[in-house]
């Protein structure tokens, strides 16, 4: 059996987890251990506390340490998280960390191999389609921000994830009401346009509510008083179908589309409240094709991790 060290670093937590892989490839979760990654000044200290909370898997001990990171990569060893204070490097892993072997993946290329683990198997459908064999996946979360990716089938009985900074693109607003709101973001943020981290993620639900009602709450919050003031579920709804609907349609996600991150695992009335699902398949112009997309909800916030080690098993058997 081969040890998978796995981590999902974003910008409020840092996870890791302990996996088993037999040599089939199938998966078994041993522990997790959970830290604030604000607690960290560094990605070494989150490395010292890891060590320091005794994991049944020693970092050096792992047969592949596989860091899924919030944020751009590069060459697959170094990132600079735009939502973390500090930088990643793994090209001396080695000599810094004692990784016998590790990669370093964006958080939402983890999330789009969790859609074909254990994770993605136990998802709730949210809308019935009908996917195609061989097409393309494409998973949107909100959390901190709003991750994208897409995996696509290789041809060879694999997959390629595809990563995307999406969520830092311009977000469209449709109807006058909504350009007021859009005034509102642009004078609260004091920013030169409003992007999708802004509007679909947990920060998100504070402003739609703050532009509603007056009343100034985090998310939590936010979340807790939904049924209390339904028009601030309903835009949030409207805009997380919305960013679904266009990223579905930008990737061809024919095979389906997966919806991960913590905002709508723990509030899935999002994403099954009528708003979601009619602007998910309001389409003037392709009403068939995205008719036929399948929708999910990956309940499980330890997802990423499920997909980063889906993605170490499957770089460790190509060696």
């Amino acid at each position: 059996m081969k040890n998978i060290l796995a981590a999902d670093i974003g910008g409020t937590h840092s996870r890791f987890a302990h996996f088993g892989a037999e040599e089939k490839g199938n998966l078994s979760l041993i522990e997790i251990k959970w830290f604030n990654t604000a607690d960290a000044g560094s990605f070494g200290q989150l490395i010292d506390a890891l060590r320091s909370a005794e994991m049944s898997l020693r970092p050096q001990d792992a047969d592949i340490v596989v860091i899924a990171l919030a944020g751009p990569v590069e060459h697959g060893t170094k990132s600079s998280p735009p939502l973390i204070s500090w930088d990643i490097d793994l090209s001396t892993a080695e000599r810094d960390f004692g990784f016998r072997d590790s990669v370093l993946i964006n958080d939402f290329v983890a999330q789009a191999f969790a859609c074909i683990s254990a994770a993605g198997r136990s998802a709730d459908r949210v809308l019935a389609g009908q996917p195609a064999q061989e097409a393309a996946l494409a998973v949107i979360g909100a959390g901190t921000g709003l991750g994208h990716a897409a995996l696509m089938p290789d041809g060879k009985g694999g997959f390629t994830a595809l990563p995307s900074e999406a969520g830092h693109s311009n977000f469209s607003f449709v109807s006058e009401r909504e350009y007021e709101y859009q005034e509102f973001l642009l004078k609260e943020r004091g920013e030169h346009y409003i992007t999708g981290n802004t509007v679909v993620s947990g920060g998100g639900l504070s402003y739609i509510h703050q532009f509603l009602t007056g009343e100034k709450l985090p998310p939590a919050e936010v979340a807790g008083k939904f049924s209390k003031h339904p028009e601030t579920l309903e835009w949030a709804a409207r805009f997380y179908g919305r960013a679904c609907r266009n990223f579905a349609l930008q990737t061809l996600a024919l095979g389906g589309l997966y919806i991960a991150g913590g905002v709508a695992a723990k509030s899935p009335e999002l994403v099954f409240h009528r708003a979601f699902g009619t602007e998910f398949r309001s389409s003037d112009t392709l009403p068939a094709l995205i008719g036929k997309i399948p929708v999910y909800l990956i309940r499980d916030e330890n997802s990423g991790l499920w997909g980063a080690a889906e993605y170490g098993i499957r770089k460790l058997r190509s060696k």
